[in-house]
């Protein structure tokens, strides 16, 4: 079974949108990169490819089937998304699109979800409600943060409460062409040393 992987776009201060839920700080981001180690290659893409499924939740959903209204295509085609979801919302019906809208705890749900992506990652796209919901059930393996060089000061955080455990195990930092720096951590589970 894959891994369970929190990857996500978060300003300098830990936001991930706005407290509107928009996100033009991310999408209308231009930067550059000054520092002396080189940048290293990758980011979504690279991600992207290793993802076999996704989750997220409703207000995440709506922001992409807003995109759609705008005539932008769909993400995610050919990849399960699952919306955790106790609303009655809309599918879209185009081949190659599969969402499942599901009312249930995490825990419930986790086989189900992990099955669908297969050796592959289970993506939780967010928001912070819903990488918190799996986080406390301790079935986070890794949160991927790419930290963009700007300041909110208010909005919705990357995290809606505190993670149970002790603090997580950075793995990587790749700093970006763009300026942005990818921060990898590994989970550390209630009785996991914080350090190896």
């Amino acid at each position: 079974m894959g891994r369970i992987v929190y990857y996500v776009a978060a300003s300098l201060d830990g936001y991930i949108a706005e407290a509107d839920d928009t996100i033009q700080w991310l999408t209308s981001y231009h930067g550059t990169y000054a520092g002396e180690a080189p940048p290293v290659g990758g980011g979504y893409e690279a991600f992207y490819a290793e993802v076999g499924a996704l989750v997220l939740g409703s207000v995440t959903y709506e922001f992409i089937l807003g995109m759609l209204d705008e005539g932008r295509e769909w993400p995610y085609m050919g990849k399960p998304c699952w919306v955790l979801s106790s609303r009655n919302l809309p599918v879209p019906s185009d081949d190659g699109i599969d969402v499942r809208i599901v009312d249930a705890p995490v825990p419930a749900l986790r086989d189900e979800m992990a099955t669908s992506a297969g050796e592959r990652i289970l993506w939780v796209v967010g928001g912070g409600h819903v990488a918190s919901q799996f986080a406390d059930e301790a079935l986070l393996d890794e949160v991927r943060v790419t930290v963009v060089p700007v300041v909110l000061a208010s909005g919705k955080q990357l995290f809606e409460r505190r993670l149970p455990g002790g603090p997580m195990r950075l793995t990587a930092v790749l700093p970006r062409a763009n300026g942005m720096v990818e921060l990898q951590y590994e989970i550390t589970r209630r009785g996991e040393p914080a350090s190896v």
